[in-house]
């Protein structure tokens, strides 16, 4: 039996995708890795050039999503790599030789073997980390922390482990299909792609396992309780537990801002984003343009709008009219966007 662990992602984020897979083969090379592709790839970039390091590749278009062009269309690019991940874990379910399941976001990278998350996987169907692990002393802490956990899910979705159980299965389908029809970025709404669903998961299932090992899934948002040292072997910790994953998610724009504020004293933290940039840079393919996106243009290469995606999402009967929204041209979504500008 065998571990099968995945990430969804578009080629703009394959630099950070090759850094994880290296840190998986490192610390789990008996692990399967297989990648969502929530894109296609551009001109002059060889599609099979990370065979070695990914066992399988699954594009979005062979997951079997029903009018798979509108169901696109109705996401931004975050939307859609989330929206996916429900699939593509009960596709992987499906395998035979599947004894469990984990899902890690492109821009993580493991440091230490995850042993905690396979013993828990024994006796229970899931495992889950949440955002935060102790209560918050600063008023600035709980509007950040606390507050925002509230807004966008108590547990972190970069991050999730499935036994392949029938309680495990029965939370994979649920997930997946919810995601199906309401991974949006829509927190005043009470939804955050993805993630937010997954506060229901204890409540509605049975014997979830809550990872609370300091080491897991460490970022921005919690540096706070979980400070980053390196000891003279070079070993890391967070908050004196072994890190086992960190998280760098936005390190360069919001998260910026959260990791000067929590862990600007920290040289140990600043050097672990060095290495993980200076990672990034090495592992980026040249033949991606900056913020590449195939599903981001109309067929004439026209950026689509927020407000074209949400009016698309939106009217039924536009769906039904454009079956295909891509499309450019006379009768096409785009010329009716373009006729309709007033009520975007």
């Amino acid at each position: 039996m065998s571990v099968y662990c995945f990430t969804s992602a578009t080629y703009s984020y394959l630099g950070r995708v090759r850094v994880l897979a290296k840190s998986i083969r490192q610390h789990h090379p008996d692990w399967i890795f297989c990648l969502c592709l929530c894109d296609v790839p551009p001109p002059g970039l060889d599609p099979e050039v990370d065979r070695d390091l990914l066992d399988e590749v699954v594009s979005v278009a062979e997951l079997e999503i029903p009018n798979l062009s509108a169901w696109m269309f109705r996401h931004n690019i975050v939307e859609l790599s989330t929206a996916v991940k429900g699939k593509m874990l009960c596709r992987l379910l499906d395998k035979e030789d599947a004894e469990s399941v984990v899902y890690i976001d492109p821009d993580i990278a493991l440091f230490n073997p995850l042993t905690h998350v396979l013993e828990l996987l024994k006796d229970h169907p899931v495992v889950l980390t949440p955002h935060q692990l102790e209560p918050e002393i600063h008023p600035q802490g709980i509007v950040d922390n606390e507050i925002g956990s509230l807004k966008h899910g108590i547990y972190n979705l970069g991050f999730m482990a499935i036994a392949n159980v029938s309680e495990g299965r029965r939370i994979a389908r649920w997930w997946r299909d919810r995601l199906l029809v309401y991974c949006r970025d829509d927190p005043k709404n009470g939804l955050f792609t993805d993630q937010k669903w997954c506060d229901l998961i204890p409540a509605f299932f049975e014997n979830s396992a809550i990872l609370r090992n300091p080491g897991y899934n460490v970022a921005s948002w919690n540096l706070s309780h979980r400070p980053i040292r390196i000891d003279d072997e070079g070993q890391i910790y967070a908050a004196n537990a072994p890190l086992r994953f960190f998280h760098f998610t936005k390190v360069d724009t919001a998260g910026e801002v959260m990791l000067e504020r929590y862990g600007s004293e920290s040289i140990a933290l600043f050097e672990l984003l060095r290495w993980y940039r200076e990672a990034i840079g090495k592992n980026q393919p040249a033949e991606v343009p900056p913020r590449y996106w195939y599903y981001g243009t109309y067929e004439d290469g026209t950026q689509i709008s927020h407000p074209e995606r949400l009016i698309y999402r939106d009217r039924k009967d536009l769906q039904v009219a454009f079956p295909d929204p891509y499309q450019s041209g006379a009768g096409s979504f785009q010329e009716w966007c373009v006729i309709h500008r007033h009520e975007l």
